[in-house]
This record gives structure tokens, C-alpha cells and sequence, in this order.
């Protein structure tokens, strides 16, 4: 099954389902879409049963309380799952998409086999706020356009950027034709700042690799470092470039790690 849409109570959530194998849930962060995942089920589906969704028909609603956007969107994860039939899966959570995948570990242990995060965060330091807030500026007073430039700035390695600055301009200029509003995405920010578990990931006991990269800008190193270090048992897998979407940027090196993890 493949691009699929979820009616009834998941209200029209779209799904992606590719590969034969243990299920695998793959989460991308709010605003997210299944496509983000495209290198990585084409490197995983022979393995495993990939399955990742998005909110592509219905848009993103998120709680009031932006702190509470990680529970919410685990709890669509586990309708997903429910709806599915999965009593449990192997977990793959990037970014905010990480966050969620710690509320579902924490949470609901008994639905998780293997979990990996990466790009992940236990919670905000404050180089990260500052960044958050300048990435609100930019968007306040430059515009989407500048705003999704800037974020392919930030996200990708500078080789990956320059090699595909064409396409970046491009990219940014069809994503700001798109855009749900600027107080819609700073929502979203406020969502990823305000996901805080520092004192609950202890208490994962699902087996946990955190991957990170040395040149993420938007997630430093010793984000993950921290994380993997509150997760009893957490393996660490450092990549040497990649950045923050490193999923994308290198996703054979990022495909080895994972592979290896969830092939034990």
C-alpha cells in the first residue's frame, strides 16, 4: 500500500506504506511530509515494512500550548498504529519527528521495538532558542521566500547548498506560493523550542540509537550527545557531514547506521 489516505477518526491523515518486514514508523516534525523519507524507504523497503504519514489533506492543527504538540502528534502516531493493526514498531523519529518518537518511548513502551532518533534534542539550550527566534525575524520581516532560503541555509551542508543553489531559490520561491501563514509557523517553532523531556528520557527502555552530525547548525552535536547520554544504554552514531537533514544529504552513510541498528 502506498500513498494512501486515513478517513474517519484520523480525519484524513495521509499515509505512505512501501517494503515487506518488521514495521518501521518513520516521523518527520510538524509540517512534514511522507516525501521527506523518499531515499531512506527506497534503501530500507527490502528490509522492512516503512510507513510514514502526513497531514498533506488536512493541514497541521496543533494544540494551543505549543508544549504540548509532541504528545499530541505521538497519539496520532498510535491511531496510525492502531488503525493499522500494529500492536508495536520499530521507530524512526528525525528532528521534531524525534520528539514524538521519545513521547511514544516514554509513554507507550509496550508499541515500541527499536527506536532511533536523530537530529534530536532531550530539550532547548539556548543556543537554539536564539536561533528559533532569529528564524522568526526572518520571516516577520523578510517573508516565506527569504525564510525557507534560510532554512535550506541552515539545514544543509554548504557543499550540498552550493551544488543545488538553483534549486533551492527555486524550492523556496514554490514553498512561499504554498505558505498556511506566518503565525501558523511560528506556532510550529514555539512546538519545537518547547519540546522538553530532559527529565523523562531516562526512563526509556526501549534500545535507542541517537544519530547526529558534527556540522548540524540547527541541532549541535552536543544536543544528541546530551540525549544519548540521559537514554540508558543509547548507542551514539556520529556522521561527519550531513547537517541537519542529513536523512537527505547523505542517506547512504545515514542508511548504514540505521541499517546496522535496526538489523541486530
Amino acid at each position: 500500500m502506498s500513498g494512501t489516505t486515513l478517513e474517519g477518526a484520523l480525519g484524513g491523515l495521509h499515509l505512505r506504506r512501501e517494503g515487506e518486514g518488521p514495521p518501521l514508523l518513520l516521523l518527520t516534525g510538524v509540517g512534514g511530509r511522507t516525501d521527506f523519507w523518499e531515499a531512506q524507504i527506497d534503501r530500507l523497503r527490502h528490509t522492512h515494512d516503512c510507513i510514514s504519514f502526513d497531514h498533506r489533506p488536512a493541514g497541521d492543527p496543533l494544540p494551543d500550548d505549543p508544549k504540548a504538540a509532541a504528545a499530541f502528534l505521538a497519539d496520532h502516531a498510535l491511531r496510525v498504529m492502531d488503525t493499522l493493526g500494529l500492536e508495536q514498531a520499530d521507530i524512526l523519529g528525525h528532528s521534531f519527528g524525534a520528539a514524538i518518537g521519545q513521547h511514544l518511548a516514554v509513554h507507550a513502551p509496550g508499541r515500541v521495538g527499536r527506536l532511533a532518533l536523530s537530529s534530536a534534542w532531550a530539550g532547548p539550550a539556548p543556543i537554539f532558542l536564539e536561533l528559533f527566534r532569529l528564524r522568526k525575524e526572518v520571516l516577520r520581516n523578510c517573508g516565506p521566500c527569504e525564510y525557507y532560503t534560510q532554512a535550506a541555509f541552515i539545514s544543509n551542508p554548504g557543499w550540498w547548498n552550493h551544488a543545488r543553489f538553483e534549486a533551492i531559490v527555486t524550492g523556496a520561491a514554490q514553498r512561499a506560493n504554498d505558505f498556511h501563514g506566518t503565525e501558523v509557523e511560528c506556532h510550529r517553532m514555539d512546538a519545537v523550542t518547547g519540546h522538553d523531556l530532559r527529565s523523562q528520557v531516562g526512563r526509556i527502555t526501549a534500545e535507542t540509537l541517537v544519530i547526529a552530525a558534527r556540522d548540524d547548525v540547527v541541532t549541535p552535536l552536543p544536543m544528541s550527545e546530551e540525549l544519548a547520554a540521559l537514554i540508558p544504554r543509547a548507542r551514539l552514531e556520529i556522521l561527519e557531514t550531513g547537517a541537519h537533514m542529513s536523512p537527505v544529504t547523505v542517506p547512504d552513510a545515514y542508511a548504514e547506521r540505521l541499517t546496522a541498528f535496526l538489523n541486530r
